[in-house]
Formats: C-alpha cells, sequence, structure tokens
C-alpha cells in the first residue's frame, strides 16, 4: 500500500476510514479513552503493515477491518490479564471534554449494536466473527473472508450456521403468549441488515 510512504495518501485513507473504524471500535468497547487509544493504534499498524496489503487478495476494507479486528481482540486479552483497576489508568491519554462527549455520543449510538452482539455470544467464535462482520460491520463475505484470513465458502458456512442457531435460539426463547425475547430480536436484526 503506497499510502504508508505518501502522506497525502495516507491522510486520504484515514479520512476515507476513520468514521468506519471509529464505529467497529465503539461497537466493541464502552470506554471513549480507549475506543480512542484503540482506533488510533489501528491506524499505527496499518502505517506499520502496510507492505502486506495485496489487493488481488481483497479489498483495502477488508484488509483495515482485519487490522481492526486484531488490535480490539489484542486489547481484550490484555485487558483479561490485568486487574479492573489497573486496566482504567494505563496507557490512558488525557482527552479535551469535547472529545469525550464525541466519543461517549458514539457509544450510544453503537449501543444497540452491542446488545445484539451481546446475543451472539453463545456462537462458537468463528460463526460469530463472521456473523459481526458480515452483518454488523457490512462487510461482504468476500471481504470477511480476508479480514479472517479464511475462503468465501467457510464464511458462507458459517455464516448459515450461525443463522440456524439463532433461528434455534429464538424458537426456544419464544415465550407463551406468543411474543419473542432478545434472540428473536437479534435474529430479526439480522436478517434486516444481511
Amino acid at each position: 500500500m503506497h499510502a504508508a510512504r505518501d502522506p497525502a495518501a495516507f491522510e486520504e485513507f484515514y479520512r476515507r476510514h476513520i468514521d468506519g473504524v471509529t464505529r467497529f471500535v465503539a461497537r466493541r468497547i464502552t470506554d471513549p479513552h480507549l475506543v480512542a487509544d484503540l482506533t488510533g493504534d489501528i491506524f499505527l499498524a496499518v502505517l506499520d503493515s502496510a507492505d502486506s496489503y495485496r489487493p488481488g487478495r481483497g479489498s483495502e476494507t477488508a484488509w483495515l477491518y482485519g487490522i481492526a479486528r486484531n488490535v480490539v481482540s489484542v486489547e481484550w486479552r490484555r485487558a483479561a490479564r490485568e486487574s479492573q483497576a489497573t486496566s482504567r489508568i494505563a496507557g490512558r491519554r488525557l482527552l479535551e471534554p469535547d472529545d469525550v462527549s464525541r466519543l461517549e455520543e458514539r457509544i450510544d449510538a453503537e449501543a444497540a449494536a452491542r446488545e445484539h452482539r451481546e446475543a451472539l455470544a453463545g456462537l462458537p467464535e468463528g460463526e460469530r466473527a463472521v456473523i459481526e462482520l458480515v452483518v454488523v460491520d457490512q462487510l461482504t463475505t468476500g471481504e470477511a473472508a480476508t479480514a479472517l484470513g479464511i475462503g468465501p465458502v467457510a464464511v458462507r458456512v458459517r455464516l448459515h450456521r450461525a443463522r440456524k442457531t439463532l433461528r434455534a435460539a429464538a424458537k426456544r426463547a419464544r415465550q407463551p403468549d406468543g411474543t419473542s425475547g432478545s434472540d428473536t430480536t437479534t435474529l430479526s436484526y439480522l436478517r434486516g441488515n444481511a
């Protein structure tokens, strides 16, 4: 990716993707300081790994979301190893009140997506990752395959299995009065955005 060596091209790349990457992180993280830090870390990782981008293997968006997913996963593993008190203060930079407000608004806007994501927690990791990338983050199956480092057929199989599991869970969650629990809400969300 030549954008890593060309500041103007990188700035254009950054401007094109900053909102999407911030939304991606805000769906998964609720701390505005951490959202800001991880978003910055993702673009630093883009610069560090720019030579690994191969246009023939997928779009730059798929490549970028693969990096974003890895950065967020590393943070989750780090946070799991540290105590909650330590994780609140480690590596934070001070944000201006306007920045905090803007990020809190973004986090609030992504609350529904986080609820849907929590409903997907019972799925195996591979199926959950595919659902998140295809339905929530709205990547194509080819882009999701690139982001996950698997083939498009594997993505379609995992997507089918995940939807089948969610349909079964929604059926089990059906309440006696004919209304449905949150799994059904998640299922209709997934159907509406797939």
